[in-house]
């Protein structure tokens, strides 16, 4: 072990796992919404299936482009990669995209209250909170 591998502190392999569990389940959440089967789109209430149906092709790549990035890049965290950082980059972009489409243009909250803001919020902190990291772990030289 390298004198610089010892500055690591504890927390930071405990962080890296925690980070990968919650973009394993974006990736799910991504699989699950674009495989929707027929039947359990239509047992969804009216107002959610016009809504589910008015997500334009490009939402569905940005999902795609912020679970991807984001497991990918917490990936990089555990094998100490520096190419965590603009994985993270692309992964907040797409959040963005993403997220604000739903908030601000699709209008999720007409269909499912305020409430619908909470995710998003949450995923766009843990977001940048992420690439932070990857700026911060850099700088500390705890990845390479």
């Amino acid at each position: 072990m390298t004198n610089e591998e010892q500055k690591i502190p504890k927390w930071f392999l405990g962080l890296a796992i925690f980070l990968v569990i919650w973009n394993f389940m974006g990736v799910a959440a991504f699989f699950q919404h674009i495989l929707i089967s027929e039947e359990a789109l239509q047992a969804l209430p009216q107002n959610e299936r016009e809504l589910y149906g008015n997500y334009p092709a490009w939402t569905k790549v940005a999902f795609a482009l912020a679970v991807l990035g984001g497991l990918a890049g917490s990936i990089s965290f555990l094998l100490k990669k520096k190419i965590a950082k603009p994985l993270f980059l692309f992964s907040l972009i797409g959040i963005i995209l993403q997220m604000g489409h739903s908030l601000f243009i699709a209008k999720a909250t007409d269909v499912y209250g305020p409430g619908a803001a909470v995710m998003p919020v949450m995923v766009t902190l843990i977001g940048i909170f992420s690439l932070w990291l990857a700026n911060h772990f850099i700088a500390k030289n705890w990845i390479s």
